[in-house]
């Protein structure tokens, strides 16, 4: 995949999930302001990279986005 195919398929990811939780507000009652998020799919891998900061919520894309758990997350 190319840069801009990422781009492109995140901004379409982060749209489906604005979409969710216009229609279901609660998904995000425990997200603190200014976390990060990122969102994990089942058929592409968590890739590493070196960021300034790590996500703080991830969620899982299936046909609706659900908040995942890490065992290396540590949430406050």
């Amino acid at each position: 995949m190319t840069k801009d195919e990422i781009i492109e398929h995140n901004i379409v990811l982060t749209f489906a999930f604005l979409r969710q939780v216009v229609k279901n507000p609660s998904i995000i009652e425990d997200i603190a302001d200014n976390s990060i998020i990122e969102f994990i799919e089942n058929d592409r891998p968590i890739i590493e990279t070196k960021k300034t900061k790590k996500p703080d919520r991830y969620f899982k894309v299936k046909h609706q986005f659900e908040k995942v758990k890490l065992l290396s997350n540590t949430e406050n």
